[in-house]
């Protein structure tokens, strides 16, 4: 994280990583939890997706964490559970590339999450 952003993203959220299906289409799980700082805001909303699906999303997430693509699961603040949607996880239905607002490096996220 950068020093000029460390000040910013002061909340946590756990984020879990989808680790797809292998070759017989069986779900594999997801990767152990992540914690990562950021600042989120709850708020519902529907917005088209880049295919045009209307999907709802009800949480969006600020943050320079990279990792995280549609399909994935977060939550705000910290859980170590291993199984996303017990926890209380949305899935990630989008993930926008911002310019960084602060130095040039690393960029900002907006993840915004729903079901």
């Amino acid at each position: 994280m950068s020093k000029t952003a460390s000040w910013c993203y002061t909340k946590n959220a756990t984020f879990w990583k989808n680790l797809g299906f292998n070759e017989s289409g069986d779900p594999l799980g997801f990767a152990e939890p992540v914690i990562i700082k950021c600042l989120y805001k709850s708020a519902t909303a529907a917005k088209q997706d880049a295919v045009g699906v209307e999907i709802t999303t009800t949480i969006t997430f600020w943050t320079e964490f990279s990792g995280a693509r549609r399909g994935d699961y977060m939550m705000p603040g910290i859980s170590m559970d291993q199984d996303p949607v017990a926890a209380g996880a949305d899935e990630v239905m989008s993930v926008d590339l911002d310019a960084s607002a602060f130095d040039s490096s690393p960029d900002d996220y907006t993840i915004k999450t729903g079901r």
